[in-house]
Parts: C-alpha cells; structure tokens; sequence
C-alpha cells in the first residue's frame, strides 16, 4: 500500500491540460453525424454550449469521453489525447458519404481552474453550468469537468503562459497545482475516469456516467442497452464509493470481497483532506448497501459509500 499526504487547496488551481487535445470538427453534417455517434443532444444544443459526451458500441460499453464545445461553425471536442487514437478509428469506420472532417487544433491549448474562486478568476461568474463564451480570442466555460466548481479555458498555444498569468493574478490565492489534485477532487465527487475506472467491457450506467447521457434524444450508437437497462432496472453492477480504515491507500486493482466472495475491485484510490483514504470500484448489486464492509485484499476493510462523497 501506498501513503499519500494531505495537501490543502487554492481558492482557485489552475493546470493545463497536458493530457488532451482538442479537435475541430467542420462540414455540414457534423451535429447530425455527432448526434447518431455519441450520447448528447448535438442537434438539439445551440452554440456557447458545452456538450458532456460518451462514445459507445453497439452494446453500451465506454469507448472514450468528451466535452462537446458547439461554435457557430465547428464542434470542439476535448478528449484525452489517447482516447482520441481509438474513437477517431470507430468514428471513420462509420463516416459514409457524411460531410465531416476532424482537424488536430495544435494551435489550441485546453486550462483547467478548480475551486470555489474558479469562475470569478476567469470571469466566467455569469455564465450557467455548461455554458462558454468568447473572450480575448479564448474561450472561457463554466465546466465542472471533476464535479466540483471549475472553469475551463481554451487559449491559443503560444499564450497558455499569459494566460495563466492573467489568471493567477486576478484570484487571491489561485496557484498552479498538479494532476494528483484534480484526481482527489473527482474521487470525492464520484466521476469515473474512463480507462481508469472502466474497461472496454463497462457499460456506461455501471460508472454512473449519466450526465453524458441524453435520455430524451433520438437514435444513437448504444442506445438501446442503456433504455433496456434504464427501463428494467437491470444493470448487476455499479460504482460506489469506499471508505478505507487507517492512513494507506490501497492498490487499484485491490480485491474487495463480502462474505467470502469477490464483489469487485478498487480502480481508483487516494487520501482526501475532507474524507480521509476513499476510492471508487465497480460492485456487483450484492454490495451495493451504503454502511456494508467490505474486506480489501491488501488487508483492511473498505465501507461502502454512496456518491458523491460530500453528501454523506
């Protein structure tokens, strides 16, 4: 087992997204071709939103995630940068006589502001929750992309630095911070990291990824195992959240078992300044009851929890 220290938060953290990319979609199928693809309601969304999006197979399972940002001219995707390899290849397989291209927004870079200070540090204060505007040649959102307070901001490449600069001086307090927060932040708030805390097996309702998910749009790629699964209340697995004993932070890929018999593993772990050791694992509806311990292979127990951690 591991030990992490605590490590208290800025009123705003600001990083930049190393690990995505962002990609302009063009040509004039792009929202019906999208709409048929993914999730979300990209017909039905005007330009300045912010689209929440899962990409699945036929059967429901996670083939990547995004943000879907909706110009009067292009969609943005903002995908992990791996993610994008293998949605590219499903998305071309299908592309037909569709008017669509993808272009690598190289010139582009994607900033991240976590914190209760997040939107005022980048005038975003005004703006609902999936919303973005223009401003200076960026774009500037209000994206709880881990659950929690936040504002993203897209900026040219060559101005990420000024950017935040800008930013850090607006907000008392704001500071650069690293991935292992951001990591913390979505753990408490319950929000899966596809490839983390899935595999290409999960079917998108068991990480409680729902609020990718349109429930009222028309036909898409999956959509008719998640109404059947919707509708029957069929799915045997779910994400919870886990309360760990002591100080260590347990392996991802840890074993949990209930009376003798594995009900899933850890896939996520850290220790929290507000909750202590947590994590998050995909339980067979067996150990889905909040209180129910659970042993850990590494030795301790874990207490299931429901989502997201602040409401308990």
């Amino acid at each position: 087992m591991a030990h992490l220290e605590s490590t208290a938060r800025p009123a705003a953290g600001i990083l930049p997204l190393d690990r995505r990319i962002l990609v302009r979609v063009i040509g004039d199928d792009r929202a019906s071709f999208f709409h048929g693809m993914c999730t979300a309601d990209v017909k039905g969304a005007r330009p300045g939103t912010i689209l929440p999006a899962l990409f699945l197979t036929e059967h429901a399972h996670v083939i990547a995630d995004a943000f879907i940002w909706v110009t009067n001219d292009a969609l943005i995707l903002d995908i992990d940068a791996g993610a994008w390899t293998r949605t590219r290849a499903h998305l071309e397989k299908l592309l037909v006589a569709d008017d669509v291209e993808f272009d690598d927004a190289t010139d582009l870079a994607l900033i991240d502001v976590e914190g209760p200070a997040a939107l005022d540090a980048t005038a975003a204060t005004s703006l609902a929750e999936w919303r973005f505007v223009e401003s200076g040649g960026s774009l500037i959102g209000n994206l709880p992309r881990y659950g929690g307070p936040a504002a993203s901001v897209i900026a040219q490449r060559e101005s990420i630095d000024s950017t935040i600069d800008a930013i850090v001086a607006k907000a008392q307090g704001a500071q650069r911070i690293d991935f292992s927060i951001l990591d913390t932040i979505r753990i408490e708030n319950g929000v899966a990291l596809v490839g983390v805390d899935t595999t290409d097996k999960t079917i998108a309702l068991e990480a409680r990824l729902n609020r990718a998910i349109s429930f009222n749009k028309g036909c898409y790629l999956g959509q008719e195992t998640i109404e059947r699964a919707t509708a029957r209340g069929g799915l045997k697995k779910r994400m919870f959240g886990l309360k760990f004993n002591g100080a260590n932070v347990p392996a991802a890929g840890s074993a949990l078992s209930l009376d003798g018999k594995e009900v899933g593993r850890v896939t996520s772990a850290v220790c929290s300044p507000r909750f202590g050791v947590i994590g998050l694992a995909i339980l067979h509806h067996s150990a889905w009851t909040p209180g129910v311990e659970l042993k850990v292979s590494e030795g301790g127990v874990a207490i299931v929890t429901e989502l997201p951690f602040a409401q308990n």
